[in-house]
């Protein structure tokens, strides 16, 4: 254990998030605009898609939600949210193009709800919540992009909303290491069970 494992765990962090029995996968925005790396805004996703697909055809075969998500402005908008003041690359996510659609790679199936954002958490201004607590889900396995942006505050605002959450961590993308890294390591210690893939696989058909 690192000196930094240590003085988190004497603060009480990083325990152990209870797992139930109706887990939900969220896929937080492997849109073009962040998956097809002709577009300045992406970034290489092919990795963390294949890993993620093997956990969403699984869920879906076992009758639990997958939902996606996708950040897409109107234009009359783009002027008035203070984010993309900050974040001007993403005022490209404009309704109706090819950037806010989901990348065909992930396997979406036509029954898949598609949660539409305007922010960073796939839950703030949306009806996630509400979703995810009609089908009774108490478990949200939360994959996607970016680590350190919109995964990082969905699964906040999951923890919020009264869910225990899973991040795999093979099946998120980021822009560069640094970033994704110590998200993953802040969201262990505070928020989730930063854990694998194979983990979540073997979780899901025991269930």
């Amino acid at each position: 254990m690192t000196k930094q494992d240590e003085t988190y765990k004497a603060a009480g962090f990083g325990e152990a998030v209870p797992r139930g029995k109706r887990p939900a996968v969220v896929v937080v925005d492997f849109t073009y605009g962040f998956t097809d790396t002709t577009y300045p805004t992406a970034a290489d996703m092919d990795a963390p898609i294949a890993a993620t697909r093997r956990l969403t055809d699984l869920a879906r075969s076992k009758g639990y939600p997958v939902v996606y998500t996708t950040i897409a402005y109107h234009e009359g908008e783009i002027a008035h949210l203070p984010w993309l003041r900050k974040a001007t690359g993403m005022a490209a996510l404009l309704k109706g193009s090819r950037l806010v659609e989901i990348d065909a790679a992930t396997g979406m199936q036509a029954g898949d709800p598609v949660i539409e954002k305007k922010g960073a958490s796939a839950f703030h201004g949306t009806q996630l919540a509400a979703l995810l607590t009609g089908a009774c889900v108490d478990t949200l396995v939360v994959t996607g992009a970016t680590t350190s942006g919109c995964v990082r505050a969905t699964v906040v605002d999951a923890v919020q909303s009264g869910f225990n959450v899973l991040v795999p961590a093979d099946c998120c993308g980021d822009r560069a290491k640094a970033p994704h890294d110590a998200n993953l390591y802040d969201m262990h210690q505070k928020y989730a069970d930063v854990t694998d893939s194979d983990d979540i696989a073997n979780w899901l058909a025991s269930l």
